[in-house]
């Protein structure tokens, strides 16, 4: 018999929306808080099965957490603003703002059909001016400590999106959104000094719980680097190149310079250059190149000689030529870098390119030879002079100190560009004066909001929508009363998540962005769950607003989230990424509808390990549907035995049963904590097949605690099957159920029985039984007897309950 999940679940939701059952008091007596998030989506369209895969996985942590004994926080929202949205609403013909509010409600009643334990009196949505006020808020805080600034320079450009993109939006030269392929675009655009928490972003990453491959990526991605600043004398001038170098123990086999097309030097000593037709065509053939693909495209070597133009090096005092290439970054380190063929991969393929010379300084050996590839590795010095022989870590510093270089660090990651020349998004609260500069607007006229206007397409000339609202951009200064204009950019989406983890604390305060007693009650986030691909963007972000606001003592804490999990991805039943012009996205909508949330719930949980994700098979759903079924037909009209008191020949199965159901908790209990939820289904689906087989063992803990174990994965079913036992307390207000210790260890075990060290025998024996005992009983076995016929037994080794060997 089928259970009527759409009842159930429709009598459950409304139930538990009526009691208030999951909204979430700041302080509850002898109850620790324990702030469980999910990262929360771009309201761009419906709910996809990724979508529930994600939530459902952290709803069950959070769901056991709260039984475990939490005062649980688990609230949610939107990220309303940015490309995401804005792009789907142009596509659709409708204006951002009704094409995300409809989302929003939408996708609302598809997360309230999911039986998710979220409190929705905490919601909040970015694109809203009660919560973007405080978003410019941050940054006039960040403008006033001089971390907020503007300037002109190369920025990734989306030609689809028309709009820049931050270096983390754009990797593989393709824009992160629409795939679009990257260009490089000179604009006005304002940045953040992220920079400047370099280090702190980096030691602090060391205490978090969170995935060592992501705190890796991190890491990779700010690259720091402990080297020196080397100068390179030009030949008959008294000018000098500066080179960044973590191997200053291969300077002395530098063999010659390169230089970014950018380098301010190039135009500087333009009089000198012989070849200014070949350097030219080389600049106009590779001025259209991204940054991205600059850096990437390694295989292909491209450069050309600044005939005219030699340096010194400062170590061998040989004169060397200067080079320009496109793979040294002008923005990166000093714009310039020394090549040392013999040890460096890139500079040995550019050298074999062009026939520059190629001087092996570092030797494994000791010994000179010629090099069919780089030599990266450590070793000692060799064609160095007085540092010969020398371990070249040590010449290193030796020639650092007989140079007079600088020691230096460097860091890969720059600051973060926040500009975007588009429409939906948190207006910037700058006004731009002839008289005053650039001025902050006053926070007393927060929010500067964004107004709604007709025409909200992007400028192809790359000025905002904003910009061609007059009644908008056109205001007074603040300062000197004079005419004045308004930044037209809004600020990138990431700005907007990078600190909605705190408003969820106070999401209605008008007065601060959050209440310090209601941050300090909650924060850090306890558990955070989300996409591995925001490592070095979301996550990033979120530590630096974090940190900046703990600086300024707005925050007693330095980082925002403690432990963060990652969910995998849902592949299609073809082993691709989902998406519509593939035809194999699944709706969750219509797996509801047939089979009901539970059985999704479950299915999602069973069908892949969390954090690794899967293929989605249409079919297999129908397991776990079955399987709620058959609970619900064991249990529904189960008489519950209050007294619990067995005859006594059922006593002894019983225990046996009562043994299996605490080894079954303590096994969905650690793998519920380890987010390894497929194994905990499993586990239940093995108990079920044993209760099943006994019914007419089952008692009121037996029963009760499968039901417990249920909660987290099919809250409406458990609900259900709890008020038939008779409980007019809903379950999710229960504890979760504790395995006894006693219980989950074995009676029996299996001990082997070797003769000479060769099995020959195993028997079942109580656990914890004697040496002798053992003896006795190896010596019984008719096997073993076979063995030893008349000999006797020169020594016994015994293992306790594992093993015994009869030595003969």
């Amino acid at each position: 018999m089928s259970y009527n999940h759409k009842k159930i679940e429709s009598k459950w939701q409304k139930f538990w929306k009526q009691k208030k059952l999951f909204v979430t008091k700041d302080n509850v007596k002898e109850k620790k808080n324990y702030y469980h998030l999910v990262m929360f989506p771009y309201p761009s369209g419906n709910l996809h099965i990724g979508h529930w895969y994600n939530f459902i996985g952290a709803d069950v942590h959070a769901r056991f957490k709260r039984m475990k004994g939490y005062n649980v926080l688990s609230p949610f929202g939107f990220d309303a603003f940015g490309l995401p949205a804005e792009n789907a609403a142009i596509e659709h013909g409708v204006h951002p703002k009704k094409w995300t509010m409809e989302n929003i409600k939408t996708m609302s009643k598809q997360l309230e059909a999911m039986g998710n334990t979220y409190d929705w009196t905490r919601k909040i949505t970015t694109c809203l001016p009660e919560y973007y006020k405080w978003t410019q808020w941050i940054f006039l805080q960040m403008f006033k400590k001089g971390l907020a600034y503007r300037e002109k320079a190369l920025a990734n450009w989306c030609p689809k999106c028309k709009s820049v993109l931050a270096n983390e939006q754009s990797e593989g030269g393709k824009c992160w959104r629409c795939g679009e392929e990257v260009e490089q675009k000179e604009v006005e655009q304002w940045l953040l000094k992220i920079t400047d928490y370099a280090d702190k972003l980096l030691e602090d990453l060391e205490d978090l719980d969170w995935p060592e491959r992501t705190k890796t990526m991190q890491r990779n991605w700010i690259g720091k680097s402990n080297g020196a600043e080397i100068e390179f004398p030009i030949e008959s001038s008294q000018l000098k190149i500066k080179i960044f170098t973590t191997r200053a123990d291969t300077l002395p086999g530098v063999t010659y310079l390169v230089l970014a097309p950018e380098h301010p030097l190039i135009k500087t000593l333009d009089a000198r250059i012989r070849n200014k037709n070949s350097v030219n065509d080389y600049f106009e053939k590779n001025k259209h190149k991204t940054e991205l693909e600059r850096i990437t495209n390694v295989k292909e070597k491209t450069g050309v000689e600044l005939q005219g133009i030699k340096a010194i090096n400062p170590f061998t005092k040989k004169i060397i030529p200067v080079w320009v290439s496109d793979y040294v970054l002008g923005n990166y380190g000093t714009g310039a870098v020394m090549a040392v063929p013999a040890h460096d991969d890139r500079d040995f393929a550019f050298a074999k390119e062009f026939k520059l010379p190629v001087v092996q300084v570092v030797s494994e050996d000791g010994k000179t030879r010629e090099l069919k590839e780089a030599y990266v590795g450590d070793g000692v010095m060799i064609n160095s002079g007085d540092l010969d022989s020398i371990p070249n870590n040590i010449a290193k510093d030796r020639i650092i100190e007989l140079i007079s270089a600088q020691k230096k660090i460097n860091y890969k990651f720059r600051d973060w560009l926040i500009s975007r020349q588009r429409y939906w998004g948190t207006p910037i609260p700058i006004i731009y004066c002839k008289e005053c500069g650039i001025i902050p607007v006053p926070e007393k006229d927060l929010p500067i909001t964004l107004p709604k206007i007709k025409d909200y397409t992007p400028d192809d000339q790359g000025r905002s929508p904003l910009a061609k609202s007059e009644k908008f951009f056109k205001t007074k200064c603040p300062d000197c009363g004079s005419s004045a204009e308004r930044e037209t950019d809004t600020m990138d989406t990431f700005i907007d998540s990078s600190w909605y983890y705190l408003r969820y604390v106070d999401p209605k305060n008008k007065k601060v962005f959050a209440d310090a007693n209601k941050l300090n009650a909650w924060l850090p986030v306890k558990m955070y769950i989300g996409g591995p691909e925001h490592a070095v963007m979301h996550l990033l972000y979120a530590r630096f607003f974090t940190k900046f606001l703990y600086n300024e003592g707005y925050l007693s804490f330095k980082e925002p989230f403690s432990s963060l999990r990652h969910q995998g991805m849902i592949l299609g039943s073809d082993g691709q990424k989902m998406s519509k012009s593939k035809g194999n996205v699944v709706d969750p909508d219509e797996l509801v509808e047939k089979f009901g949330a539970d059985s999704v719930r479950v299915h999602l949980c069973f069908m892949a390990e969390y954090h690794q994700g899967g293929i989605w098979n249409s079919t297999s759903i129908l397991g776990s549907y079955r399987f709620l079924n058959r609970i619900y037909n064991l249990f529904a009209n189960f008489k519950v035995d209050k007294k619990n008191n067995p005859k006594n020949n059922l006593a002894k199965e019983q225990k046996r049963l009562a043994r299996f159901t605490h080894k079954t908790m303590k096994k969905v209990s650690e793998d519920i904590y380890d987010f390894k939820f497929n194994t905990a289904i499993s586990a239940l689906m093995i108990l079920l097949n044993e209760i099943e087989a006994k019914k007419h063992l089952i008692n009121k803990n037996i029963s009760e605690n499968f039901v417990k174990l249920l909660v987290p994965f099919a809250p409406h079913l458990a609900e259900e099957i709890w008020q038939k036992f008779g409980n007019k307390k809903s379950i999710h207000l229960e504890s979760w159920p504790e395995f006894n210790k006693r219980l989950v260890e074995d009676e029996e075990t299996e001990l082997v029985i070797q003769v000479n060290g060769k099995v020959r025998d195993k028997i079942t024996i109580d656990v914890g039984i004697s040496q002798l005992e053992a003896e006795d009983i190896a010596m019984d076995s008719e096997k073993i007897k076979k063995f030893i016929g008349s000999k006797k037994p020169k020594k016994f080794i015994f293992v306790q309950d594992k093993l015994i060997n009869i030595v003969l």
